[in-house]
């Protein structure tokens, strides 16, 4: 049995749990084809918090090379979810930005892992809810603030 003589050892254990799991969606079956890939819910969600990116906006936001996201970025302008535009002010880089349904599909995902985390946390009283989301943000953000890539919150 692993060590467990700090409390920060029981922290990677339960996060290594937690990366294994995937949401139930929808009363504990993922949705068939409509499970968006989890680099384009994270690349669709970064660009809508900050607006239209360059592929060099993107790979300082991501810390990943440039040729990683040109493959997340024409896997994401196929599947119809962003798109290429001018730079808004003017730059010579063009930027991507979601398309309607890019936004609409994005919404649908959000929307079914927080019905997933309703159920998940159906037992939970609603300051226990807000008490881990405080601890996870504070979490996220130290991760952040240490590998110097803040991530923009709504």
């Amino acid at each position: 049995m692993a060590r467990m003589d700090r409390p920060t050892h029981e922290v990677e254990y339960e996060q290594m749990l937690l990366s294994r799991h995937g949401l139930p969606l929808h009363r504990g079956t993922r949705r068939k084809g409509g499970v968006m890939e989890r680099s384009a819910y994270i690349l669709l969600s970064r660009i809508r918090v900050q607006g239209p990116m360059s592929i060099g906006e993107l790979s300082d936001a991501f810390g990943l090379d440039a040729s990683t996201l040109n493959r997340q970025t024409a896997a994401a302008m196929r599947a119809g979810l962003v798109e290429r535009i001018p730079d808004p002010e003017g730059g010579m880089a063009r930027k991507f930005r979601l398309t309607d349904e890019g936004a609409r599909l994005l919404d649908e995902e959000r929307e079914g892992l927080v019905e997933a985390l309703d159920r998940v946390m159906a037992e939970w009283a609603d300051e226990d809810i807000a008490a881990f989301a405080s601890y996870l943000r504070r979490f996220n953000t130290d991760i952040e603030r240490l590998g110097g890539r803040p991530w923009p919150r709504p």
